[in-house]
């Protein structure tokens, strides 16, 4: 188990952390298996998305802060509730398979941090359930 650490700069942003979790799982040994990533905080997720086009991450914040604006009436005293609900909705953790020690992401895709209560550090935990020391015998593709 490996904790990444991610200093954010922005109250809300995405940030692509596919070659941190990558190195944590080098470190970690992971040849293949199910990576979870966790991040441990209530105003911030996890989630695959297109790192290629910068404008993708641009439009998918817009949208999501259209979804649920930050000033809503809410009853939250910190101001913050916005970030819990974003939170919830696109989850504290996703599992991710592994393949010859990377992510097994298509081409497009990327790991990102979302962020929506920053700028902070954030922690990311990183661990693979069954591991194994050497390649797969069989992938199948169906």
């Amino acid at each position: 188990m490996v904790d990444l650490k991610i200093k954010t700069k922005a109250c809300i942003e995405l940030i692509d952390t596919t070659e941190k979790v990558n190195h944590a799982l080098a470190e970690i040994g992971a040849e293949s298996g199910l990576c979870n990533l966790f991040v441990t905080h209530t105003t911030a997720a996890v989630i695959v998305s297109e790192n290629w086009d910068p404008d993708v991450t641009i439009d998918m914040l817009a949208q999501l802060e259209r979804v649920v604006p930050r000033e809503n009436s809410y009853r939250h005293g910190e101001g913050n509730s916005q970030a819990h609900i974003l939170s919830v909705m696109l989850s504290t953790s996703i599992n991710i398979p592994v393949r010859g020690g990377k992510l097994a992401l298509g081409k497009w895709q990327g790991v990102m941090l979302a962020e929506f209560d920053g700028p902070r550090e954030r922690n990311v935990i990183v661990s693979v359930a069954a591991l194994s020391a050497g390649k797969p015998k069989k992938t199948v593709t169906r």
